[in-house]
Parts: structure tokens; C-alpha cells; sequence
């Protein structure tokens, strides 16, 4: 019996040994030799991801291992590089800490980046929609009947080698739309026309045989428009937490909620300091240093999930003759995609990792993320001597 009850003992203190180490060795304590004899040492975990993956990790210049893959570090601050043939190198500065998990995900940008042609027949006075879904353009460059106006949706799914078909809503045979000015409706439904003799109202749901003038009701469907926008932008402050709407009203203009709804792009409509709403932080945040200092002009994007504000541009940086950049999210809702200087840039919205997508020439005006994140939209074209075009710049 005494056997039995002892070996009931052992077994028992077994098992809660074994499961206090598991718990221990979980958030990261390893067994270290340390002037001359073991120690219990805390570490941290980080998780390196990337697309695509099987790309290698270098940290403090040294290589590590390869995406995707987590591994333990001791507590502190890492220089951390992610590179793979025939893309633009990742790097980043990380501090991890003891009994957290900090995460390093890379979006790499390749470095011969593919471009491919979306339209052939020429666009011009071309406008996206408020869900950077559907453009719509003018065309003159085509024949008779093909002359007009074109609207692409951009989630459409291409047929096999034929590409992205864009959907002509109307020819020239009633008013020279090829040369009017477009401004699509809050619900994207339908499409102003303004040409030089009078104003139409579009489906921008298939062709339109009988253009409708709407030339002396123009002030009211503008009306119409305005409230429906209202409401729209309502909708969305509404959806905000209620300590953010205090905050936003007071403090944020022009912002453009992220994709996913968890972050804010902004500008600073007054100097004031940020408050911390969130006192108690969460594990494993993303540790780049934020900014709560709000300077007016300055653009900010603010991380609802973890209360965190970042510098984005700096707008006593631009030069005095340049025009403020347009940020516009990228699907991941990670990423920002800009103009600045005749080139591209992606970066983090964390300010992080700034890097160029395209430096060829291209029409400012018109930089589009495509909606599957896959990639970016442009106007260029490849000669002089014929029209500009709509073209892709592949991110993958």
C-alpha cells in the first residue's frame, strides 16, 4: 500500500511539474548557462511572416531563419530584415519583450514589378468612386460607336486571357459625352455627364439609349447627393467607439476609415495633444514609437484597436510649390499607397518602410490600389504618339 500511495506521490508531482514548466516554457523562459550554472532566463516570442514566404530572416545582420516561422528572443530592441530574390528588401526595428508575442509581417514588393495593360482604346477625365471599386472615364480615341463613356468595376473576376472588360454606358450619338465631366453618385448607381450643352444623369448599370437631361433639376439632385453623403459619413463616425467620435469631432478632418475599420487616416484640423484612452496597453502592440502631438495640416493614422497615433507626413516638410500627397489605403489595411516626387510608394501605416513601386512616368492625378490588393492602377502610356491608357503595376 505505502508503494502504491508514494508512487501516486511521484506521478502526481510529475504531472504538476511538467505542467508548470509547460506554462513557464510557453511565455518563453529557457534553461540558460550563465557563469557557470544554469539559469532561468525570460524571452520573448516572435512571429516572422511574409508574402510571399520562404523568404530569409536576418536579425542584427545575421541569418536566423525563414518566414513563416517564430522564434524566442531575450528582451530588447532588434534590427530585423526580411529579404527573397527579386523582391525589395523588408526592415524594421522591433523591441521584443519578455512573455510577448510581437509580430514582424512583411509585404514584399518585387523589384520588377509587372505592368499590364487594362484599356487600349485611351482614357481621359477619369474619377473613382468613394469605395475605390469603379472608375469611370471618357473615351475619344476609338471609333464612332466605341467613343464615349466606359465604367469598370474593379472587383470583376477577368475571364481566362481576356482581361478586365470595361462596360461602355454611352456613344457619342446624342451629346459629345467623350468630353465630358464625370462625377459619380454616393451609391455609385448613377453618373453626372456635364458636357458643353447640358448635364445628363447615367445608369451606370449597362447602356444608355436615352440619355436623361437633367440640366434644369441639377441643383436639386446635387442636393440629393450632398444629404446622401451626409449620411453616409454619419453612418461612419457612428460605427466609431464613442470616446473616438468625442475625439474625431474636435480633433480629425478628411478621414478615411481603414478597409477593415480598425484604423484612421486623418488631418490634424487643430493643434492639441491626443489623450490615452486605453491606459492598460496590449500585449504584444506594434512597438514603432507613436505620436499624440497633433500639428494642423499634419496626416495621422490612428490604430482604434490598440490607441496609438502615428505620424504619417509631415506637412511643414513639402516644399513650398508641392501639393499634399493623396493616401489611399491599401486592402490589408496595413498599407497606404501615394504619389509624391514622379514616383510610388507603399508604406506601413505605421510610417514604416517606405517603399517604391514605380518610378516610370505616369499621370499624378491617377493612382488607384486595386480593390484584391494584387495591384496597383496608373494612367501612363508607352509613347507619345498614342493615348493614355489604364495599366496595373502587379504587387506580387
Amino acid at each position: 500500500m505505502k508503494r502504491v500511495a508514494w508512487s501516486s506521490v511521484f506521478i502526481g508531482l510529475f504531472i504538476v511539474l511538467g505542467t508548470v514548466f509547460a506554462i513557464f516554457y510557453a511565455k518563453g523562459y529557457r534553461i540558460l548557462p550563465q557563469s557557470g550554472r544554469a539559469s532561468i532566463e525570460g524571452t520573448g516570442l516572435l512571429v516572422l511572416t511574409s508574402k510571399p514566404d520562404g523568404a530569409r530572416v536576418l536579425i542584427d545582420g545575421d541569418f536566423v531563419t525563414a518566414t513563416n516561422n517564430t522564434i524566442n528572443l531575450f528582451p530588447g530592441t532588434y534590427s530585423i530584415e526580411i529579404q527573397k530574390d527579386g523582391y525589395i528588401s523588408w526592415k524594421k526595428t522591433i523591441q521584443v519583450k519578455k512573455e510577448v508575442v510581437t509580430q514582424a509581417t512583411a509585404l514584399l514588393i518585387p523589384a520588377a514589378p509587372k505592368l499590364e495593360a487594362v484599356t487600349t482604346t485611351g482614357v481621359d477625365n477619369i474619377i473613382i468612386d468613394s469605395s475605390y471599386t469603379f472608375l469611370a472615364y471618357t473615351t475619344a480615341s476609338a471609333s464612332a460607336q466605341k467613343n464615349g463613356i466606359y465604367v469598370l468595376d474593379m472587383r470583376s473576376t477577368p475571364l481566362i486571357s481576356l482581361g478586365i472588360t470595361p462596360t461602355q454606358i454611352v456613344n457619342n450619338n446624342i451629346d459629345d459625352f467623350s468630353n465630358a465631366a464625370l462625377s459619380f453618385s454616393p451609391d455609385t448607381k448613377q453618373l453626372l455627364a456635364t458636357t458643353s450643352a447640358a448635364t445628363y444623369l447615367l445608369s451606370t448599370n449597362g447602356i444608355n439609349d436615352k440619355p436623361q437631361n437633367v440640366s434644369s433639376t441639377l441643383s436639386q439632385i446635387e442636393k440629393d447627393w450632398q444629404q446622401q453623403q451626409l449620411e453616409k459619413d454619419k453612418k461612419l463616425a457612428d460605427a466609431l467607439p464613442k470616446k473616438i467620435r468625442q475625439i474625431a469631432s474636435s480633433n480629425f478632418k478628411n478621414m478615411s476609415p481603414s478597409p477593415d475599420g480598425d484604423k484612421i487616416l486623418y488631418s490634424a484640423s487643430i493643434s492639441a495633444q491626443l489623450p490615452v484612452i486605453t491606459k492598460k496597453r496590449l500585449p504584444g502592440e506594434n512597438t514603432t514609437p507613436e505620436d499624440r502631438n497633433l500639428k494642423p495640416g499634419n496626416l495621422y493614422v490612428y490604430d482604434i484597436k490598440e490607441d496609438r497615433n502615428y505620424l504619417i507626413l509631415d506637412f511643414s516638410s513639402l516644399n513650398s510649390n508641392e501639393s499634399l500627397p493623396k493616401y489611399l489605403w491599401h486592402p490589408d489595411s496595413n498599407h497606404l499607397i501615394f504619389a509624391q516626387g514622379k514616383r510610388i510608394y507603399i508604406i506601413e501605416f505605421d510610417a514604416q518602410n517606405k517603399t517604391t513601386i514605380y518610378a516610370g512616368p505616369f499621370l499624378d492625378s491617377y493612382v488607384f490600389p486595386w480593390p484584391d490588393g494584387s495591384s496597383t492602377a496608373i494612367v501612363t502610356r508607352l509613347s507619345p504618339e498614342v493615348p493614355y491608357n489604364l495599366y496595373r503595376i502587379s504587387l506580387k
